[in-house]
């Protein structure tokens, strides 16, 4: 089983795609989710394909956001499922024993029991900080990344406002990774940025 640890990245729609991620697992991203809500299909298959090539050149997991379809075609490490994704066996089904199936649990330890018992490969909790790219996503503490890693057994990926002041904070909760969208793709140093990142998450976990 890949290990679900350290920072995971996940895209934004933007025209140096390739580049910036590129730049971001130099930089030392662990895990890379392509995510684009509105894309044209035939763009988002050639981004998808090349961006798993990257990850797999980098040894980084490749996980696509929604689109169970798209991350068998691209042959991405796994998928990322959100409320209103479909089922985790249907994506299990489709994907196979080895795909890493992530699951969206917001705020709710009733959606991270479920996703145990579903055979979630791991959960995401979120929003744990005010998020530019969601304001208005459901909040939920610190203290519930302990509670949601108890009570699956799995990893635990906290999302949700995390950068540079506050990753520490995350790493030092429970967290087993923390996801990250504006913090890597909005900075001007991609590559520099996260070095940093990567930096204080180690000193929140006493590395």
């Amino acid at each position: 089983m890949v290990e679900i640890t350290g920072l995971y990245a996940v895209t934004s729609p933007r025209r140096d795609l390739y580049q910036a991620s590129a730049r971001a697992l130099r930089g030392g991203v662990s895990i890379l989710q392509y995510r684009d809500k509105g894309g044209d299909t035939a763009q988002q298959l050639d981004e998808a394909g090349q961006l798993s090539e990257l990850c797999e050149q980098s040894g980084a997991l490749f996980i696509v956001n929604d689109d169970v379809e798209l991350a068998a075609q691209v042959g991405a490490g796994g998928v990322h499922l959100g409320r209103d994704d479909g089922s985790l066996a249907a994506a299990r089904s489709k994907l196979g024993q080895d795909a890493v199936i992530g699951v969206s649990c917001y705020n709710e330890i009733e959606r991270v029991r479920h996703a145990a018992a579903a055979g979630a490969d791991y959960v995401a909790v979120g929003s744990v900080f005010p998020s530019p790219t969601k304001p208005h996503a459901a909040r939920a503490s610190l203290e519930m990344l302990a509670t949601a890693r108890s009570t699956a057994q799995l990893p635990v990926v906290a999302i949700g406002g995390i950068g540079r002041d506050n990753i520490a904070s995350v790493a030092a909760a429970g967290a087993d990774a923390a996801a990250l969208v504006s913090a890597i793709f909005a900075a001007d140093d991609i590559e520099s940025a996260v070095a940093e990142l990567v930096l204080r998450w180690r000193s929140g976990k006493g590395q």
